[in-house]
Parts: structure tokens; sequence; C-alpha cells
């Protein structure tokens, strides 16, 4: 089937999520998704975080700033109606390593022509010189990758800053924490000015010329209301967006090259009796549960760890991990 694009008319972001989602998952016989989508100020934390431990509680619920967990992996990002998100996915298969410079050519070749030079940087990083003006994240199932960005078009930076700032006297921090880059917009450096929509329509403009097949997507009814369903009872939700944060007597937080990962395990008598997985990295699955029942029983030493990892093709879940970091991560 041709490409297809969606713009969203909607600003909500448990909405907009939950329709990347359906796309993402059910417009299977579609080989190729672009969708454009404006949030409401939100803070949309990554797959793995501990939601509780990355945003301002205090601060969002006086300003009614909604919070939303997305079902891909990475950190915790701020958006408000002057910032713009893009979403791509591609029927491709894919190895442990996620592409994420690819995915981002569409925003840097319409920057280019709107007069402004933006590269890619770091792991998965867009910037202006040394400002960071777009984070990307990526999602994986069988066969079929969905990479999404949040560009900073015009974005209320204080507000942003706020949102993500965490008051030391709330809580003694013991989570992987998303990094904090310097950030900027995009705006300052255009040198001619125009609004977030006129940006968007610039980027769509400018995929449409580089596939000149693809077409606009409407739902129909049934679609509709499945989104809005899962907008409600999973995307709305406390269980889905902030859940049970657990007590567990071992708190271990390590970085890598490939993301940072936080361990909360309960061991008893030298045995792993529970375990979690909370952090920024990415995974091609990202059902952690494998993982934790694959480490329920073992002994708690390097080698027995090790032993039970090998078992199971960590890769999958810890995308640019080697089996001896994720040992690293849960026990010296």
């Amino acid at each position: 089937m041709p490409m297809i694009y969606i713009v969203s008319q909607s600003t909500k972001p448990q909405y907009n999520i939950a329709m990347e989602e359906y796309c993402f998952k059910k417009l299977l016989k579609h080989n190729k998704v672009f969708m454009l989508w404006i949030n409401e100020p939100s803070i949309i934390v990554g797959r793995h975080q501990n939601t509780i431990e990355e945003v301002n509680s205090q601060y969002v619920s006086e300003n009614a700033i909604h919070v939303v967990r997305r079902i891909s992996g990475g950190g915790a990002v701020y958006h408000d109606l002057n910032n713009l998100n893009y979403t791509i996915i591609s029927n491709e298969e894919k190895g442990s390593e996620f592409d994420f410079k690819t995915f981002s050519e569409p925003v840097i070749e319409t920057l280019k022509e709107l007069g402004v030079e933006a590269r890619f940087t770091g792991r998965n990083d867009l910037v202006i010189g040394e400002k960071k003006i777009c984070g990307n994240a990526q999602a994986h199932i069988k066969g079929r990758v969905m990479h999404h960005g949040c560009i900073l078009f015009d974005t209320d930076l204080s507000v942003l800053s706020k949102a993500l700032e965490i008051p030391k006297n709330f809580i003694e921090s013991k989570s992987v924490k998303s990094v904090r880059s310097e950030v900027t917009n995009i705006l300052p450096y255009l040198p001619e000015k125009i609004g977030v929509k006129e940006f968007s329509a610039a980027i769509l403009r400018h995929v449409k010329r580089k596939f000149p097949e693809m077409t606009e997507y409407v739902f129909g009814e049934a679609e509709l209301t499945e989104i809005e369903k899962n907008s409600h009872e999973k995307f709305s939700s406390w269980e889905w967006n902030y859940g049970r944060s657990p007590q567990f007597n071992i708190t271990r937080k390590t970085r890598f090259n490939a993301g940072k990962v936080q361990v909360l395990a309960s061991v008893k008598n030298s045995v792993v009796e529970d375990i979690k997985f909370y952090g920024t990295f990415f995974g091609n699955n990202s059902d952690l549960s494998v993982v934790e029942n694959a480490l329920k029983g073992v002994k708690y030493t390097a080698g027995d760890v090790g032993n039970a990892l090998s078992r199971i093709p960590v890769s999958e879940f810890f995308a640019g991990f080697t089996l001896d970091e994720l040992v690293e991560a849960i026990i010296d």
C-alpha cells in the first residue's frame, strides 16, 4: 500500500498518542505512515521511566499540565502548542541498533530549505549549533518501526524547565533520570519568521515532494471509536501513566553509551525475589517481564545472573547493551 499521512486535529496528548499507537499496531498494510501532531502543555515520559521522579508534580498540577506515558523508550519531554511532533512508521526489520539519523532527515532538510543548518548528534538528538532542538525516540514490533521526534519550535522554555524540575526537598532520587540537555527553539534562527502551523505545513510539503505517491488517510468511525477508547482507558489512566513505584532493598543506577538503567531488586537470602528495570534505554521488545521473570529465583551473583540472562536475547530488550553491561547494571 502507498505511503499515507495524517495531520491530527486534536491537541489532547492522550488522544494523539493513542492515534499514534493505532497507526503503529493496526495499519499494518501501509508500509509507511507519516504523522504530524501538536499537544497542549504536557510531559510525555518514556516507556520505562519512573514517572514520579521525572516531573515536578506540584507545578504540573497547579498549571494543568498533562502527564502521559508513551510506548517508546528514552527520556521525558515537554510539549506545548508551539512544539511540533512528527511520527514516521515504517515496515522494516531492525537489528539491535536503532537508526535515529535517517528518520530525522525530513526535519533537517526542511530546516535547510528555511535557511537553518541543523545536524544530528549524539545518540538521538538534533541540534542547532550545540543546542538541542529535537529529541527522538523509537519503538519496534516485529517487522515495523515507529520513530517520533519532539521539535522545539517556539516552546515556553521557562515552563519546560519548571515542569521537568524535581524540587530537592520532594524526593531523594534513586531512579534513572532523563538527560537534561541545553535546549533552544527553532524560531529565533529562522531568517523569515513563521508560526508552528506554517512550519508543520513546510515539513509536510517536503515529505510530499519526496514521496509524491503519498496520500492522506481518513479514519473510519470504528477506528476513531477505538482510538478514543484507548485514549481514555489506557493513556488517561493512572496505572499506565504512573503505576506502582515498588520499594525494593537494592537500588542501582548505571549509565552506558546506549542509555541509563535503574535496577530495583528485592533480594532475600541472596536470591532475587523480584526485580524491575527503569531508564532511558530503548528496546525492540518493551515487555521487560520476560527479563524480570528470567531473574526471579536466581542467586544474586554476577555468575548466576549472567547465566540466566544468557538464555534470553538481551539486545531485544536493551538495544545496544552487551550481556556484561546488563549484568553490571544489576550487580557488581
